[in-house]
């Protein structure tokens, strides 16, 4: 295969798709979806309207925007046999259920094997809806609690929040989550997109290609950096001194540990979604009366970017974000999921629209060719 460019490892800058769903630039610190720039869209947009951007490459009318929320309020409840599922499964991590619980909501969808595009776009706003649902009901499960019903005057980020902890949200801890919905909604051929790709083009249902997108993002390199942002905060503690802190950190980059939630595969300048989670930590932190973790976050960017000089990514305050509206660590990584699974699902939609089976090759470094097969008694 010496007709081959070298390959680079893990398929860096390696352009493997056209798309018309996100647009980076990781030198300036630019995300758009579909030309939208991500600031815009998280001061002016609702987590609805980008899912509507993102399958429709528009924004919805006030008219598109009503149907498609009359449409996620309808698929929100989950099947009481989905429900049971949850309660039967053992003790799991949370993106083990998610996945579980995600391949099993097949059975439940009478659409689930047409391959028209309108039955295709019915699902993903129903994968929409209900993912949601699930990640709000196993932690309510595993908090010790009853599934609460979702409520169909609610929107998206309210109905989470209200499923999750069975108290109605304050319209700042709505408008934070439905920000960091928007925040995390797309974000190109990450890993857990491009898996649901490849397994899309195969043409298999969407319900399996996420699926595969879920398993992607399950990876510690790819999803999870935030739980162990918050890990790394608690274990420090609340009331930890400034020089505890600051020593900590530097004796952890002296061992040359990783510390999570700093650096990007694609941005050489700031994530320009910690931008606004660095802001909703501090805001968070402030109404609740403490700033403690957004200032110790605060300390140890000082330090990782002085040091290391690598950027805050979309994990670092997140961390402090969801646990000020209380979410629990455990579903850091499926809250991921709430809100990805709109571009997750765009993307799919996307690779059956202008399908070709994705189909790479490889750099051959075994051993030399032709191999003589010797006899087995002369081996």
């Amino acid at each position: 295969m010496t007709t081959m460019d070298k390959p680079k490892a893990g398929l860096e800058d390696i352009v493997a798709t056209s798309s018309a769903i996100c647009y980076l630039d990781g030198e300036r610190g630019v995300l758009a979806y579909c030309g939208h720039d991500i600031h815009d869209l998280a001061k002016s947009a609702t987590f609805e309207e980008v899912c509507w951007l993102l399958w429709h490459r528009r924004l919805p009318t006030r008219a598109e925007l009503g149907d498609l929320q009359s449409q996620l309020a309808a698929a929100r409840p989950l099947p009481e046999a989905i429900i049971r599922l949850m309660k039967s499964l053992p003790p799991v991590d949370g993106m083990d259920a998610l996945r579980t619980v995600t391949s099993a909501l097949a059975h439940y969808d009478p659409e689930a094997a047409d391959a028209s595009p309108a039955a295709q776009y019915r699902t993903a706003v129903r994968l929409t809806a209900q993912i949601g649902s699930v990640v709000a009901t196993w932690g309510r499960l595993q908090a010790g609690g009853g599934p609460i019903a979702p409520d169909p005057a609610l929107p998206h980020a309210a109905n989470f929040l209200y499923m999750l902890k069975a108290d109605r949200p304050d319209a700042t801890s709505i408008r934070a989550f439905d920000v960091a919905l928007t925040l995390h909604a797309d974000h190109e051929l990450n890993a857990s997109t491009f898996a649901g790709r490849v397994a899309a083009a195969t043409l298999t249902d969407i319900y399996s290609a996420v699926v595969a997108a879920i398993g992607a993002l399950k990876g510690p390199l790819h999803g999870g950096a935030n739980a162990d942002v918050m890990r790394l905060l608690l274990e420090l503690g609340q009331d930890a001194a400034a020089d505890r802190v600051d020593q900590t950190i530097r004796a952890k980059l002296a061992r040359k540990e990783k510390i999570p939630g700093f650096g990007h595969r694609v941005y050489r300048t700031e994530d320009p979604r910690a931008t606004h989670l660095r802001r909703m930590s501090h805001d968070l932190g402030t109404r609740a009366g403490s700033t403690a973790w957004y200032d110790m976050s605060q300390r140890i960017e000082a330090i990782v970017k002085g040091e290391k000089k690598l950027n805050p990514n979309v994990d670092f305050y997140s961390a402090s974000t969801y646990y000020a509206l209380g979410i629990p660590i455990d579903l850091y990584t499926p809250v991921f999921a709430v809100s990805r699974i709109s571009g997750w699902t765009a993307h799919i939609l996307e690779q059956y629209a202008n399908n070709r089976l994705i189909r790479p090759r490889a750099e051959y470094i075994g051993p030399t060719y032709p191999q003589r097969v010797v006899p087995l008694d002369q081996r």
